[in-house]
């Protein structure tokens, strides 16, 4: 499991940014932490949610997504592979 600290995050914020994705913080009605905007390419997290809401929020559409690994380094597929090999642990 990954640590819950806001280095995580950042890491998940990059692995997006690698993969072709923009990663924006702002206020709104989520049911969930995090939601994809449709063909934009865009994820949208609650600013207001706590750390360890926004990295699971993330994480989980992180899983959802289907990444050219073409796009990513070799560091960036390592930990892709991480996030989709670990269930979250509550």
């Amino acid at each position: 499991m990954l640590p819950l600290t806001n280095h995580t995050l950042e890491k998940l914020e990059n692995l997006l940014k690698a993969a072709g994705y923009r990663v924006r913080y702002e206020k709104g009605n989520f049911k969930t932490g995090a939601c994809l905007l449709q063909s934009s390419r865009m994820i949208v997290v609650n600013k207001f949610s706590n750390l360890e809401s926004k990295i699971q929020s993330v994480m989980e559409l992180i899983r959802q997504l289907e990444v050219d690994p073409k796009l990513l380094d070799e560091k960036h597929l390592a930990f892709l592979h991480q996030i989709k090999q670990t269930e979250l642990q509550l």
